[in-house]
């Protein structure tokens, strides 16, 4: 039995370039508040975005989905929650990894330390560094679910006048 072929063009299709890469700004509902405002570059598949216009280079997902994170000092994400695994590796900075149902435990990794959080433990992350910086992160699956965020990050974001609708996308209220 002999190997596939790839021609150029589709190996074209599984190509994220960097420079044609556009990132969300307002990726999860908790980027509508200051301490997580924060850039996504989805890579491969549409992870657990809940911006229903952002544009995905590389949609064919094959068990797991690729998202790169750009964060100024002291931003990052708010406390969640997913059914599957989900890998953080720094490529540069420093930043804290945090879980527990309340943030209450931490790690600090430096660039290409690699963590993987198990399912269903809550977890954010947050640049501790003093300039701006990119984290990678990894879901697995090939459908990852939902994002299931703590109570306060959803009801911060009521506040602030943002919800999400029945499709998990971010809306006004």
């Amino acid at each position: 039995m002999s190997n596939p072929v790839v021609t150029r063009e589709q190996m074209l299709r599984r190509v994220a370039f960097f420079d044609k890469l556009v990132p969300s700004t307002m990726p999860l509902i908790d980027a509508v508040l200051p301490a997580y405002q924060r850039e996504n570059y989805n890579i491969i598949g549409m992870g657990v975005c809940e911006d229903a216009s952002m544009e995905i280079p590389i949609q064919d997902v094959e068990n797991f989905h690729i998202t790169l994170v750009k964060a100024q000092p002291g931003k990052g994400s708010g406390l969640h929650l997913h059914q599957t695994v989900e890998v953080f590796m720094p490529l540069s900075g420093t930043w804290t990894v945090i879980w527990g149902d309340a943030g209450e435990s931490t790690l600090t990794l430096g660039a290409w330390d690699t963590v993987s959080v198990p399912p269903h433990i809550m977890r954010g992350f947050r640049n501790d560094g003093d300039q701006e910086a990119y984290i990678l992160a990894i879901l697995s699956g090939t459908d990852p679910g939902k994002v299931e965020w703590a109570q306060d990050v959803l009801d911060t974001a009521r506040q602030a006048g943002y919800a999400l609708d029945a499709q998990g996308h971010i809306t006004r209220t």
